[in-house]
């Protein structure tokens, strides 16, 4: 059996052991969804009335959803000796960072998750559309989010979307130099970015874990 294939069914036993406990994916994104639902929101749902706090929480749950299905999918690094971290607290502000993850050299990598529908992600003239929707501002905060982290930690991070539900165009995007791929290809892409990328030390995971906190306990 040769390593890779070893490794390959190393993890899915490991997944079928500890993956499914729950993990930190997601959670302040689902606490959001649940605040936001109040009793009037449900009942004005019931009634099939739309309301901007219903829009919003229907917005965070399916954040959460995407956040935890990530989650899954990178549980695998962890058994490769990666960093992965969840949910975590920015220094300043209410932004939280959907994952962090450093591999054993020191490539630090912030993921974001995205749950959209099935239209094609695409780059035209400077603009990212979805389908005909122009969602180049939907990525602002993840640049916030990675400068924040690169700050803190004193080392260049690199931003990744990990797109659900939607197709990505070509099979992959850098955009603005953030890397766009779909679900499936998150995992190899982020090997692929450890190795060809200058790591910053093996004690950077730790120093990671340390300086951020989970959200809601910064």
């Amino acid at each position: 059996m040769s390593i890779g294939t070893f490794l390959l069914v190393a993890a899915v036993l490991a997944w079928l052991v500890w993956g499914r406990r729950p993990s930190r994916a997601g959670r302040s994104a689902a606490a959001r969804a649940r605040q936001l639902r109040t009793p009037l929101v449900r009942l004005a749902e019931l009634a099939g009335v739309q309301t901007v706090r219903g829009r919003q929480a229907a917005q965070f749950a399916a954040g959460a959803v995407g956040e935890r299905r990530t989650g899954r999918l990178l549980f695998i690094l962890r058994l490769l000796g990666w960093t992965v971290l969840h949910d975590l607290a920015l220094p300043t502000g209410r932004a939280n960072v959907d994952h962090l993850v450093v591999s054993p050299r020191g490539v630090a990598v912030v993921v974001d998750s995205k749950l959209w529908d099935g239209r094609c992600v695409r780059a035209v003239g400077g603009r990212l559309l979805h389908g005909d929707l122009d969602v180049t501002d939907r990525l602002r905060g993840l640049r916030h989010e990675a400068e924040t982290v690169s700050r803190v930690l004193g080392v260049p991070v690199i931003s990744l979307v990990v797109m659900h539900g939607a197709s990505v165009d070509g099979g992959a995007l850098i955009f603005h130099g953030i890397r766009i791929v779909p679900a499936q290809s998150a995992v190899p892409v982020l090997r692929g970015i450890a190795r060809r990328h200058r790591g910053y030390g093996y004690d950077l995971g730790r120093r990671a874990a340390r300086a951020l906190k989970p959200y809601g306990r910064n």
